[in-house]
C-alpha cells in the first residue's frame, strides 16, 4: 500500500511538474510590441503603406475600426489607407506616445496609446486600442480601433 501511494504521489508531482506554466517574460514582449510599433512609425514616415502594414496580422479576420466603419482583412486595410493617404504629403510624420502594455497571457497583450500626424496644414492626433497577439510571424496586430481627435481650443 505505502508503495502504491508513493507511486501515485510521484506520478502527481511529476505531471504538475510538467505542466506548471512558464512565467510570462512581461520585459520582452513589451520590447517586442514597442519594436513593432517603432518599425510601423519608421514605415510611415518613409511614405510605404505596405511595410507600415507589416505589423498588423496578415489575415481575413484583422479587423480595423475608426472614423465609424469598420475594415476586416489585412488587404481591406491597406487599400483603405492607400485611399485615405495616397502620398507622402497626405501621410505626414507619425509619431506614437503614451503607450500603455498590458499584457494579458504569454500571447495576446492589449495596448493603449496616442498618435500624432505631423503635416504641412495641420497635426491630427487620436487614440488607439489595440490587440497584439504572438503569430508566427511574430507579435502582431490583430485588432484596431482607432479614434480622430479635435485639437483643443
Amino acid at each position: 500500500m505505502i508503495k502504491n501511494t508513493v507511486l501515485v504521489s510521484l506520478l502527481l508531482f511529476s505531471f504538475c511538474a510538467c505542466h506548471q506554466q512558464q512565467p510570462i517574460n512581461q520585459k520582452e514582449i513589451e520590447a517586442n510590441i514597442m519594436s513593432v510599433l517603432h518599425e510601423q512609425e519608421q514605415a510611415w514616415n518613409a511614405g510605404d503603406l505596405k511595410q507600415y502594414m507589416n505589423g498588423y496580422w496578415q489575415a481575413d479576420s484583422l479587423r480595423f475600426a475608426s472614423g465609424g466603419h469598420i475594415n476586416y482583412g489585412w488587404q481591406t486595410t491597406l487599400e483603405s489607407y492607400q485611399k485615405g493617404y495616397p502620398d507622402k504629403k497626405a501621410m505626414g510624420i507619425l509619431s506614437f506616445s503614451g503607450i500603455d502594455i498590458q499584457i494579458l497571457s504569454d500571447d495576446a497583450a492589449l495596448v493603449f496609446g496616442t498618435w500624432r500626424l505631423k503635416r504641412e496644414t495641420d497635426e491630427p492626433w487620436g487614440l488607439f486600442s489595440l490587440i497584439f497577439r504572438k503569430t508566427a510571424e511574430g507579435w502582431r496586430i490583430v485588432h484596431d480601433h482607432t479614434s480622430s481627435a479635435k485639437a483643443a481650443v
